[in-house]
């Protein structure tokens, strides 16, 4: 396998330890990076660490300081907080097992595949990958990795499994502070089977692919356009369609709404947009000599 192994240990069910290696299943999507450019001589933008009443020091004299009063910090270097790091085990234990839906989708964090490390784990890999997904549960445990400890869960995938960092109970709001003043309402019949009908019938197997990020494509042809333009010009914006102006807010009865959804033909998958992207609006670009 050509990637390299996030962690590399063991998975122990009671006496039984299945070698294992982990890979991270995510990876960074499409970004654009802007860097800080001084205009007028058209170079990179610098930032000095700086003390005030003293102005730029040297990086070495740096140490990490925790506020514990207004001005007053405790001082660490990094030899003291590496030396409080948990030393990555190399067992995750499972400790747990519980309904895939008890967990909430908030304390999911970040998916690793999880593979038998060679030949010989295979056949213990095979029996808990499978008894999970009979059971219909998920492992539980924790698992130290580069000096953090997390609560993870384990779970069928295919032919291999997936091991998920959780967040813990105090990273995640309570969800109750937010929904609190929505009403305890039953919705109309008829419209609760209109709203149905509709979802019904735009219900169709989930395909990522179909899905593009507008922004960043619209930002490439952006960046294209200006480097082909061989100038440092502003581009102008574009008016919005209906020449800038903004019509008022539309009561719009949600009965006779859903009954035109549903009428109307299933909407095609968006495809990726090969068209320009009409761009936000920004200040008035300065006036140059």
């Amino acid at each position: 396998m050509a990637a390299r192994a996030y962690w590399k240990g063991q998975i122990r069910l009671a006496l039984v330890s299945i070698p294992v290696e982990i890979y991270t299943a995510t990876k960074s999507g499409a970004q654009i990076a802007f860097h800080q450019v001084h205009e007028p001589s058209g170079k990179r933008v610098k930032y000095e660490k700086v003390v005030p009443g003293l102005g730029a020091i040297d990086t070495d004299d740096i140490v990490k300081g925790y506020e514990v009063d207004k001005g007053e910090y405790v001082l660490l270097d990094q030899d003291e907080i590496d030396a409080v790091k948990l030393e990555s085990k190399k067992t995750l234990e499972l400790t747990q097992f519980v309904d895939a839906s008890e967990i909430d989708v908030l304390y999911y964090e970040r998916p690793y595949f999880v593979v038998p490390a060679d030949d010989l784990a295979e056949e213990a890999f095979i029996v808990l990958r499978e008894a999970l997904r009979k059971a219909k549960k998920v492992g539980l445990g924790q698992l130290a990795m580069r000096g953090r400890e997390y609560v993870v869960s384990l779970k069928p995938c295919g032919r291999g499994m997936v091991l998920e960092t959780l967040r813990y109970a105090d990273e995640v709001n309570k969800a109750q502070g937010y929904f609190r003043d929505i009403p305890d309402d039953k919705p109309d019949a008829d419209l609760l089977d209109l709203a149905t009908t509709l979802i019904d019938k735009k219900t169709s197997a989930f395909d990522p692919m179909k899905f593009h990020d507008r922004y960043v494509d619209a930002l490439r042809d952006l960046i294209a356009r200006k480097q082909k333009s061989k100038s440092n010009r502003k581009i102008i914006e574009d008016k919005d369609d209906d020449g800038g102006k903004r019509s008022g807010s539309n009561v719009v009865d949600l009965m006779a709404a859903l009954k035109k959804s549903i009428e109307k033909p299933a909407a095609k998958a968006p495809q990726k947009s090969t068209a320009k992207a009409a761009p936000a609006k920004k200040a008035p670009a300065k006036k140059r000599a």
